[in-house]
This record gives C-alpha cells, sequence and structure tokens, in this order.
C-alpha cells in the first residue's frame, strides 16, 4: 500500500509539474503575441490549384490586394497554380474578381512578392523564362524575409 500511495504522489507531482510548464508557456505565448502591435506581421497566400479552379485562383489573388493594403504580402504558388503564372497563362475571368493576369499584374505592381516554387516549375517542363514579368523563383530566404512579426497564411 505504501507503493501505491508513492507512485500517486509521483503522479499528481509529475502532472501538477506539467500543467504548471504549460501554463507558463502559454503565459509567456501570450504575453509575445499581446505586445506584438502588428505593424511586423504578414500574410502567406499559397496557390496549389490553376486554371481549372478558376474561383480558387481569383480569390487567392483578390485576398492577397485586400491583405496588402495593411500587411505585408507574399504570394507562393506552386502545384498546379503555376500554370497561372507564365507567360502564355490563360486570363482568368469570373465575376465578382479582377481577370487573373489583371490581379497579378496590380499585385506586382504594388509591390507584392509573387514567388513560383522552382520544383514545380521544373516538373511542369517550365523554365524561370516562362514565367510572367515580376514573377520570381521562390528561395528560402523570401519566406523568412518578408516579415518579422506574426505569419496568418491563407491556402487556396
Amino acid at each position: 500500500m505504501a507503493t501505491c500511495g508513492k507512485t500517486l504522489v509521483g503522479v499528481v507531482i509529475g502532472a501538477s509539474l506539467v500543467l504548471g510548464l504549460s501554463l507558463s508557456s502559454f503565459s509567456v505565448l501570450s504575453a509575445r503575441a499581446a505586445s506584438t502591435d502588428g505593424d511586423g506581421d504578414g500574410v502567406f497566400i499559397h496557390i496549389t490549384k490553376g486554371p481549372q479552379d478558376a474561383h480558387s485562383s481569383l480569390m487567392a489573388f483578390q485576398m492577397a490586394r485586400i491583405m496588402s493594403e495593411d500587411k505585408k504580402v507574399l504570394v507562393y504558388v506552386d502545384v498546379k497554380g503555376i500554370s497561372l503564372l507564365l507567360k502564355d497563362a490563360p486570363d482568368l475571368q469570373k465575376e465578382p474578381f479582377d481577370s487573373s493576369r489583371t490581379a497579378l499584374r496590380k499585385l506586382i505592381a504594388k509591390g507584392v512578392p509573387v514567388l513560383a516554387c522552382p520544383g514545380c516549375l521544373k516538373a511542369a517542363h517550365k523554365k524561370p523564362e516562362d514565367l510572367m514579368p515580376g514573377v520570381k523563383i521562390a528561395s528560402k530566404e523570401a519566406f523568412f524575409g518578408f516579415t518579422q512579426g506574426r505569419i496568418l497564411t491563407l491556402d487556396y
């Protein structure tokens, strides 16, 4: 019985320590989030769909435009979405959105980085020269350098 009591006490103490450490970590994270004024926050727009899903693709471009009004935005395109960034890409249209070419031109003109996955570009048998003007090849530095604060990710 004494062994069972010691084990139970050990479990209770262990659980209390874990709970205490978890609450301390939560407090630190909450304090950090509360102290962030939002100036360095950014929005990462991730587009995987291409012309086969005009609604998703155009919505992603619209959200990038809206978010870029007061946040740093990076648009990353991979998988089937690569075909949206090519010089010979179809100009997708769906009300109430801007066409895909118009939306991309506006984002690039505003200075929003539009990045293409290099592996996906290669898988599509395309080269960087096949991309629309202003579209860049993605790099690790671009992902981590576009903002200093929190990052909100929107996937399309």
